[in-house]
């Protein structure tokens, strides 16, 4: 199935607020994004109240929930509030769900299934539900429902998944409409896809029937060097939390990631930054840089078949005027060259 391009953004929930995030989905609303995304991490943000906010602050931009998940929500729950956010909005919630961090959910004495399991069980069941059935018998659903589990007012809604490792991408590819694979480099969204499609030929479909999201980091600025320096230093606070196995395949030198932490951890930020700008592969990472190189990098990506580009933080120095800037500079390009 040939998809049209899709340009979504990423809004963190930290630091915005409820009126905050939905200022945030009003601005990508008229800068002509397709999508908007914003989390719910549990202990974090009320980020459940910015969605229906959010929804209810715009009119034709799709927002999605990057992510909930199944454990500190149940899943009839996620089904009752997927529902009524594409009957408030006129279908165009989009749920996303995730696994959830282990560590996150101990602090609430939570104790879940493996991660692809629960994550599994969740999007078959959601799926049952929120098209008027029950999950009891069906399979993949989990064996613990009732005939008599369904929800009241159903209304079905596209299921993505946050995925990275290959087992949960793979699940994804078997169940989802869609996929959010954090792509550190961009050009991992290739990985992604082909595992992905392992799963979707298990399903007897192709990885062309789902959504997948090149999910980047992106910094962009009309000083493009302060737009690398941003990314930079994101790219530092970061560099302690990224897979040592992922960095390898990609062609980074995990040291250098490692020496930059500690530079980090040793409050010398300004060190860790240049550290960053000066090698030769580290700013890698992301997008960045003033308008042209982000229109080259994004249209490298879907000239090699990306058919979704989502741009997330640190997006620029100013994070409304970065929207606005991508919104009347980059979209516009990359439909004109691309399509949708």
């Amino acid at each position: 199935m040939e998809r049209n391009l899709v340009l979504s953004v990423r809004v963190g929930a930290a630091g915005h607020g409820t009126r905050g995030l939905t200022a945030a989905a009003v601005n990508a609303e008229e800068a002509g994004f397709d999508q908007v995304w914003a989390g719910n991490d549990i202990f974090g943000p009320p980020g459940i109240a910015g969605l229906a906010s959010m929804l209810l602050g715009t009119s034709r931009i799709s927002v999605g929930a990057g992510v909930l998940d199944p454990v500190s929500i149940h899943p009839a729950q996620i089904a009752q509030l997927a529902s009524g956010f594409q009957e408030m909005s006129g279908d165009r919630f989009l749920l996303g769900l995730g696994a959830g961090s282990d560590l996150f959910l101990s602090w609430g004495g939570l104790k879940p299934a493996k991660p692809v399991v629960r994550t599994r069980e969740a999007i078959v069941a959601i799926r049952e539900l929120t098209r008027g059935r029950s999950p009891a018998g069906v399979p993949g659903a989990g064996d613990f429902w009732s005939g008599q589990a369904r929800i009241q007012q159903p209304r079905p809604v596209p299921i993505y998944v946050g995925a990275m490792g290959p087992k949960m991408l793979e699940m994804t590819g078997r169940y989802a409409d869609g996929a959010l694979p954090l792509c550190l480099p961009p050009r991992q969204v290739y990985r992604a896809m082909e595992q992905i499609s392992t799963g979707a030929a298990k399903a007897g479909r192709s990885v062309a029937d789902l959504d997948v999201a090149a999910c980047l980091w992106c910094s962009i600025d009309t000083d493009a060097a302060a737009a690398r320096r941003l990314l930079a230093r994101h790219i530092a606070h970061y560099s302690g939390s990224l897979s040592t196995d992922a960095l390898i395949a990609n062609g980074f030198d995990p040291e250098e990631f490692a020496r930059t932490q500690q530079l980090v951890l040793d409050g010398d930020e300004d060190a860790a930054i240049e550290t960053v700008l000066a090698s030769s592969t580290m700013l890698g990472l992301g997008i960045a840089g003033g308008v042209g190189e982000v229109v080259e990098q994004c249209g490298l990506l879907v000239e090699a078949g990306a058919r979704h580009v989502s741009f997330g933080p640190p997006m620029g120095p100013d994070a409304l005027d970065a929207v606005a800037l991508l919104g009347k500079e980059v979209l516009p390009v990359l439909r004109s060259e691309f399509g949708g």
